[in-house]
């Protein structure tokens, strides 16, 4: 008989966002008309210049391994990539190319976490966030935050949880799922807590050049070299260049943190694919336009989400400041109806709701917001109108 499997890997949940926008593609597969709200990436095309430099390194044969921590050439591209937009100065060696920023993150997990230790994070928070914590041996210590206070931790709350056994706080700004967008000063607050308790600052910036109105960001490893030294710094090219499929994320951390991270990729993924990184050097290198052009296009469609969304009856959202989703309260929806199937969550409505709707979305249950639903509008204007459209009509059915 097979002695069973890893009692903690099996503990590990398939990824929500990933699981909903399978159905979605299969269902789409099978000639169904579903509108996809879930999975968060681009619409848009990769830039064709990008997309060239990887045809490019094909043609010249550079398909063979490259260093553990990605390419020189690339490295030294995202070090003036970073000093030219946040003001952050790194060396090549202080920077780590991994496949996904989500790899960057659980890289950054394994350099900083031994077992017991706890890692603060806010909720609602990315749904990763809480399973690489579990999948390191760590404990997460998650401290909800609500819409009213702008999704936002204050130091005062993250002073009160810290206990012996904190190692790190993970930040992610602008937020996925809900959008929020930490000031400089809500951010040298929070840094000047782990600072004086000796905590690391996990910050997850993949969605900085994709902010709104009045909102500006800042990185937190910007704000003081003595915070920088505490801060590891994620980031990459899926979101501002529409390469998500790509897998090109990048690390900036300090020398001893980059060098952890790289060695344990030498012995799990090697090295990105070659092709990959030699695309997101002339991402990051080349013409910036095409960020701008995609940045504008969302902040429309959020303006129109906003717009339409805050018209369906039994429906509250917050309008957000950056990335490219809108978390929806559904919880009035709790304990209702439709043709006998009765709602019991966030969960419950999702799947009440692309049965009978045809749209699918994204409980939050896993983010640790479980009244609420996440919705992308990295779509198309008319997929916008016609599935809020679709939600006003199903709420209007409840019973």
């Amino acid at each position: 008989m097979l002695k069973s499997l890893s009692e903690s890997a099996s503990k590990v949940r398939a990824s929500t966002t990933m699981t909903i926008d399978a159905m979605y593609k299969q269902m789409r597969a099978d000639g169904a008309d579903v509108l996809g709200f879930g999975a968060g990436e681009p619409d848009f095309d990769t830039p064709e210049s990008i997309k060239n430099s990887g045809i490019d390194a094909i043609n010249k044969n550079l398909t063979r391994y490259t260093p553990a921590s990605g390419t020189e050439s690339l490295r030294k591209a995202i070090c003036a990539r970073l000093e030219k937009d946040y003001g952050l100065a790194y060396k090549p060696s202080q920077i780590v190319v991994s496949s996904g920023a989500k790899h960057n993150l659980y890289l950054a997990m394994r350099a900083l976490i031994d077992p017991g230790d706890e890692i603060i994070l806010t909720a609602p928070y990315w749904v990763s966030y809480d399973e690489q914590i579990r999948m390191c041996g760590g404990v997460s210590v998650i401290l909800k935050t609500t819409g009213e206070e702008g999704f936002a931790l204050s130091a005062d709350r993250l002073e009160a949880a810290i206990t012996p056994k904190t190692k790190a706080l993970i930040l992610n700004s602008p937020s996925n799922p809900t959008g929020m967008v930490y000031t400089r000063e809500q951010l040298l607050a929070l840094a000047q807590v782990c600072v004086k308790h000796g905590l690391y600052i996990v910050s997850d910036e993949i969605y900085g050049n994709l902010v709104y109105g009045g909102a500006k960001f800042h990185s937190v490893a910007a704000l003081g070299e003595e915070i920088k030294e505490h801060t590891v710094v994620i980031n990459g090219v899926s979101k501002s260049y529409a390469m998500t499929g790509w897998r090109v994320g990048y690390s900036a951390s300090p020398q001893g943190i980059a060098t952890v991270m790289a060695n344990y990729q030498s012995h799990s993924t090697s090295s990105p694919s070659t092709i990959s990184q030699a695309a997101a050097e002339d991402a990051l290198s080349g013409n910036q336009d095409s960020v701008e052009t995609m940045r504008a296009a969302f902040e429309h469609r959020r303006d129109l989400f906003i717009e339409l969304a805050q018209k369906i009856p039994g429906v509250k959202c917050r309008k957000p400041d950056g990335a490219f989703y809108v978390m929806l309260d559904v919880s009035s929806s709790f304990g209702k109806s439709v043709d006998g199937a009765v709602i019991d969550g966030a969960d419950g409505f999702a799947q009440l709701l692309l049965k009978k709707a045809m749209v699918a979305v994204v409980p939050c249950e896993g983010f640790g917001a479980p009244e609420y639903v996440r919705m992308s509008y990295a779509v198309s204007d008319a997929v916008i109108e016609k599935g809020l459209g679709r939600i006003g009509e199903f709420m209007k059915q409840l019973s």
